[in-house]
């Protein structure tokens, strides 16, 4: 998705909260202003809908929750939130709150042109402050690429490079799968 500066509105969280129920689109809320979230491409799409229905087949039955485009991150000790592509809880705190989460062990961004310097940079940056952040997958709409920045038991972000013929790896939710599976179907330009 492309995030969009939407004019000069500025909201508190609750009146962002109250506005977007308004909206036809969704819109992330950064440092009080809202940006909205436009379409991305047919591609874009498909990965994110296949990569988020493996995690869901794999954690069907758990207590991990995983969810799609339509829910948002609270940046954790901000009033920030955010809509990655995929998302996967497993922390208790988060089975109430309707309106967000705040604990994902895991989150996806399908890249664009237009975000790939964001999402590896200072959406990455504001994403890690979480201590319950494990994998952070980053998977490219153009090639059979996914880059996932690991947070080991050292506490240090290692990025691990995944290129076709591979099996990622997503110890946050014990899960190894071909990346062919990802890609399965998708023509590239």
């Amino acid at each position: 998705m492309v995030a969009v500066k939407d004019s000069d509105l500025r909201f508190t969280p609750q009146e962002y909260f109250a506005w977007e129920e308004q909206q036809l689109e969704r819109h992330e809320y950064i440092d009080g202003e809202v940006y909205a979230m436009s379409g991305g491409t047919i591609n874009h799409s498909e990965i994110a809908s296949k990569f988020n229905r493996l995690l869901g087949n794999h954690l069907d039955n758990s207590a991990c929750r995983t969810l799609n485009s339509d829910a948002r991150i609270n940046i954790l000790g901000t009033d920030d939130y955010s809509y990655p592509d995929g998302s996967v809880t497993c922390d208790e705190r988060d089975r109430n709150n309707t309106q967000y989460i705040i604990y994902p062990c895991l989150i996806i961004e399908v890249l664009s042109d237009s975000t790939e310097a964001y999402d590896r940079g200072e959406k990455f940056y504001r994403y890690r402050r979480n201590p319950i952040l494990q994998d952070y997958v980053l998977v490219s709409a153009r090639s059979m690429a996914i880059d996932i920045y690991h947070k080991n038991d050292a506490g240090e972000w290692v990025i691990i490079n995944y290129r076709a013929g591979d099996i990622i790896e997503l110890k946050s939710i014990n899960l190894s799968l071909s990346i062919e599976q990802v890609y399965r179907g998708i023509v590239f330009e």
